[in-house]
């Protein structure tokens, strides 16, 4: 995978930095990404839509006063990301009456930049499910609830459920490996050509 700094993505800072309206393009290049890295620190879906919106909102806001230093634009949307997460732990620790406690963790520049686009990556592969498969995987998955619960929001048998659940990890799982043994198969190539 080419790396982020290229010069797709700096043309594409300059021009939302000169019009915001095409700060689109930008979102819609680093929403997975950020998704991903938010979704595994907060642990709750609702959360991480929230601060995720909240993430690129600052973003914007902020767009003008980004330098181009050679990192990816996306290490600026982490350490966004980070910030907010941070200000939601202390507001929610405020509201308790108890002190914050930062995870280190959450530092930016200790992310892998990999496992963040595998889990991008998951979340595309997950969003082009049919609606129903979508809609069970991420009730399960994302949102922790059992068979018996999705069943009953859905308004569905429990067999219907797990058939729904096996067939969009089924999917998932043929998608992913496709890609991967593609990967795999082009590395062992390189190394044998």
């Amino acid at each position: 995978m080419p790396p982020r700094t290229d010069a797709r993505e700096r043309l594409l800072v300059e021009a939302a930095q000169k019009d915001p309206r095409r700060f689109a393009d930008l979102y819609e290049d680093n929403f997975h990404r950020v998704y991903a890295f938010v979704g595994r620190r907060v642990g709750n879906r609702s959360d991480a839509e929230d601060v995720t919106s909240e993430v690129f909102q600052r973003a914007l806001a902020n767009l003008k006063s980004f330098e181009w230093r050679g990192a990816p634009f996306a290490a600026w949307l982490y350490r966004i990301a980070s910030n907010a997460i941070a200000d939601r732990w202390q507001q929610r620790a405020k509201e308790q009456g108890r002190q914050a406690a930062v995870d280190p963790a959450d530092d930016p520049r200790r992310t892998n930049p990999e496992e963040v686009e595998k889990r991008a990556r998951l979340f595309r592969l997950v969003d082009g499910l049919p609606a129903d498969q979508r809609r069970v995987i991420e009730m399960r998955f994302a949102e922790g609830k059992g068979i018996a619960e999705i069943a009953r929001d859905l308004k569905r048998s429990a067999g219907a459920v797990k058939q729904l659940q096996f067939r969009g990890i089924e999917k998932l799982r043929h998608q992913w490996e496709g890609r991967e043994g593609r990967k795999a198969r082009r590395k062992s190539g390189k190394r044998n050509g």
